[in-house]
């Protein structure tokens, strides 16, 4: 078997060479770190041969890369999601379907209201009525007097507002639609100029809220 040849303390490095040769390779990386390394890597050129190697020029688009990039990182933080095209037309899809159907759903609540009163008038006696209703909303309605005539005024209130929609004398009967002119308060005021009793019934139904009998 051979065996390698021990080497003798002669041939051995003193310890100046071992400092020597620790120095130099400090040098060398420090020499390779500045000149080579931070002119590529960190656009930083002490020296200048960095520019001169062609090597500044990587670091500044390195370093400019990586300066976009956490800009772009910074907005993705601070500004908010925004849906692509297709899930935008889907959201407001939803939101308008939602809309509509709460829309009709309310319209269809509101419509299913259908009432109808009976009030007997003495002679000389008057009587009102009153709906709650909002702007634009609409009540088909239909009163017959049973045994005579009255007068009657047709009316609204609300917001500080008062209107007349129709007035009429000796008048039977009646029937129509009742659209709102404002929020408030809609019906009708009866008297019986009679010298007899007279029996008015009403029948409404459509958009309102509340119905009776105010004195």
């Amino acid at each position: 078997m051979y065996n390698t040849d021990i080497p003798t303390r002669a041939e051995l490095p003193s310890s100046k060479q071992l400092w020597r040769s620790t120095l130099i390779a400090m040098v060398s990386a420090a020499a390779i770190l500045v000149a080579v390394v931070l002119p590529s890597e960190y656009n930083v050129d002490p020296t200048g041969l960095g520019r001169v190697l062609g090597l500044t020029e990587m670091g500044e688009i390195k370093a400019q890369l990586a300066k976009e990039a956490e800009e772009d990182r910074i907005k993705s933080l601070e500004a908010p999601a925004v849906p692509k095209p297709d899930q935008q037309s889907s959201l407001l899809g939803e939101i308008l379907t939602g809309l509509f159907i709460s829309s009709a759903h309310a319209q269809e609540v509101a419509a299913a209201r259908k009432d109808e009163m009976t009030f007997t008038l003495k002679p000389g006696e008057g009587i009102e009525v009153k709906m709650k209703m909002t702007k634009g909303s609409k009540v088909n309605f239909a009163w017959a007097v049973e045994g005579g005539v009255v007068n009657f005024d047709m009316h609204a209130d609300g917001s500080g507002e008062a209107i007349s929609y129709e007035k009429g004398r000796g008048q039977p009967k009646a029937e129509g639609v009742l659209e709102a002119a404002l929020d408030g308060n809609h019906g009708w005021f009866w008297r019986n100029r009679g010298d007899a009793d007279v029996n008015l019934t009403l029948k409404t139904d459509g958009a309102y809220t509340e119905i009776a009998k105010v004195n």
